[in-house]
């Protein structure tokens, strides 16, 4: 029965790496949104208003996160995105629109808050978005790339909606198995580096 286990489980993720390996270019396009954002958000001045909203977002975070324990800030920032990765990838069967949206506005706010990071403790500050990026980035590109091959059922001409249920029953597999591990370990290693810092 053990034996059977594992022997599943390894064909599950053989099927989740295949999945993955041919959604590639939906990843790498959503890698490619993504950080042509995150540069515009970090060399693009916005309007003060605009400035003031992100901010003022930012600031009502930290309020609500400033007395959170280790394990408190780990459960609210695996909630958070797992929430963005999941909804991100499951409403890409409306063409693709919902993962494109999440790619631009993470993007820029990343960008935007590297440049205030940058202006108040110089570059070096960057080097804390790195330990739980090496996770916590792959998952949101293989959830939100995912959602966007999802929603290109639409341009298919046979069997449209037999294809959409594969894809979503690989892309559900992929979550449980890649997506939801990586978000854990990141939101464990930002969450710790947030309350020990």
């Amino acid at each position: 029965m053990k034996r059977d286990f594992f022997k599943e489980l390894r064909e599950d993720y053989s099927k989740c790496f295949k999945f993955i390996k041919i959604s590639k270019n939906f990843i790498y396009l959503g890698i490619l949104i993504f950080f042509a954002f995150a540069l515009l958000g970090l060399f693009v001045n916005l309007p003060v208003e605009i400035s003031n909203q992100i901010l003022n977002y930012f600031k009502e975070l930290v309020d609500k996160t400033k007395d959170y324990t280790g394990g408190q800030m780990v459960s609210f920032i695996f909630f958070n995105n797992l929430q963005a990765s999941f909804l991100g990838m499951i409403l890409g069967i409306f063409i693709g629109i919902f993962p494109l949206i999440n790619l631009f506005g993470n993007g820029f706010v990343l960008g935007f808050a590297a440049r205030l990071a940058i202006a108040q403790e110089g570059v070096g500050s960057l080097w804390r978005i790195l330990p739980h990026g090496i996770f916590e980035l792959p998952a949101i590109f293989i959830a939100l790339g995912l959602g966007m091959k999802l929603g290109t059922f639409v341009s298919e001409k046979k069997n449209r909606w037999k294809i959409l249920k594969k894809n979503f029953v690989e892309s559900l597999r992929v979550f449980v198995l890649v997506i939801l591990p990586l978000l854990i370990i990141a939101a464990i290693i930002e969450g710790l580096l947030i309350v020990l810092s």
